[in-house]
């Protein structure tokens, strides 16, 4: 007789998406919003699959907790931004990994267009938009 399927653990899944998605070092100031406070953070790296941020110093944030990160691509209030909203997937010092849920289809546009832009390859962050939406699909 086959016993349960045992799911490997959860960090174990973000760490094979990590490498799944190509993810560009983006050095930008975002807005981490949990139901606990609205924190001013540093993107260190973003992804079509989530964001890994750095917190400040007092910031009181644990894994599991769902969250809207506002990234602005200018400087005025009526520029761009990419917002995503997902949920922590992990939390190590001041650097959290945010696992992207849900992005609205002008956010996706411009993560795509910046992924391309930093990578130098387009095909790169076509393969990672079919991924993703195959998982999306699946899941």
């Amino acid at each position: 007789s086959i016993g349960p399927r045992l799911r490997p653990p959860r960090e174990t899944i973000i760490s094979t998406e990590r490498r799944q998605f190509a993810r560009v070092a983006f050095a930008a100031g975002a807005e981490l919003f949990t139901t606990q406070a609205q924190l001013s953070c540093q993107v260190v790296d973003i992804s079509l699959k989530g964001v890994l941020l750095q917190l400040p110093a007092d910031a009181a944030v644990q894994p599991g907790m769902p969250c809207l990160v506002k990234l602005p691509l200018g400087a005025g209030a009526h520029e761009p931004a990419i917002a995503m909203a997902g949920e922590l997937a992990h939390v190590k010092g001041r650097h959290v990994g945010l696992l992207c849920r849900s992005i609205d289809l002008e956010s996706i546009t411009h993560l795509r267009r910046l992924i391309e832009i930093n990578l130098g390859d387009a095909t790169a962050s076509e393969r990672d938009l079919k991924a993703l939406i195959a998982t999306a699909n699946v899941a």
